[in-house]
């Protein structure tokens, strides 16, 4: 058994972690949300997870601990894990305020530091960065298009206009705040809502301008773009840090 969780773990670090604990996430969610869950509900054990996803526990933990803080689930010491329901209402009071508010803190120091590397990308990219920052960009539509989670290649994107920059240290800092970068998932629910889509719509128009601007080689055009999308972000995070105190007041 030992065995098998240290292949599993090689298996983690070849795929990137943090893009399995989205994967298994996500399925877990959608087993919620679609109804194939109820409230009550105990979800399969964690070593079934294991097996089913073929992830190490580590991954099914940070998985499980994601619907956890968004309320669709709890974990009973002993018993299991069980489903709370897919209410709205319900994940909104389970939002953390304090994670919001390192959010917005890790949205206003990346501000500064993004916008001059959509300057610095537009100025210095390669044909072949040009064209990688336009694939990252094609999968955030791939992924709206099929009711995806856009998370990763949404990182992705912000990771491939920072290698641009041909200044390792821009890519240096987002990889150092790991997936808290793009914490978008968390302003609204995940089930398959207008809300969700329209915010979705947003987020690609946003990334939108940023790329033409960077492949027109236009930096200033390319660091308002970015200015716009980054601090149009800390005011969608501060709307929901300000709901939330007033939610529990």
């Amino acid at each position: 058994m030992r065995g098998s969780d240290e292949a599993m773990q090689v298996k983690d670090r070849s795929k990137g972690s943090g893009s399995l604990v989205t994967q298994v996430g996500e399925s877990l969610r959608q087993a919620v949300l679609s109804g194939q869950y109820s409230v009550g509900d105990k979800l399969p054990s964690e070593h079934e997870l294991t097996e089913t996803h073929g992830v190490s526990r580590t991954v099914v933990r940070e998985a499980v601990a994601a619907l956890r803080s968004d309320g669709l689930v709890e974990v009973r010491q002993g018993a299991g894990i069980f489903v709370l329901g897919a209410d709205p209402a319900l994940s909104a009071r389970k939002v953390d305020k304090a994670r919001v508010a390192s959010d917005l803190e890790v949205l206003e120091i990346r501000t500064p530091v993004e916008i001059e590397a959509a300057g610095l990308a537009a100025l210095r990219r390669s044909p072949a960065q040009e064209e990688a920052i336009f694939e990252c960009h094609r999968k955030i539509l791939q992924c709206i298009e099929s009711d995806q989670s856009i998370r990763d290649a949404d990182l992705d994107l912000h990771a491939a206009i920072a290698e641009a920059t041909n200044n390792p240290l821009f890519r240096q800092f987002l990889e150092s705040q790991g997936s808290a970068i793009i914490p978008q998932s968390r302003l609204v629910p995940e089930s398959r809502t207008a809300e969700q889509t329209a915010y979705r719509k947003l987020i690609h128009r946003e990334h939108e301008a940023i790329v033409v601007a960077i492949s027109d080689r236009d930096d200033q055009a390319a660091r308002n773009a970015m200015r716009e999308h980054l601090v149009g972000s800390q005011a969608r995070y501060r709307n929901l840090l300000r709901d939330l105190r007033s939610f529990t007041s």
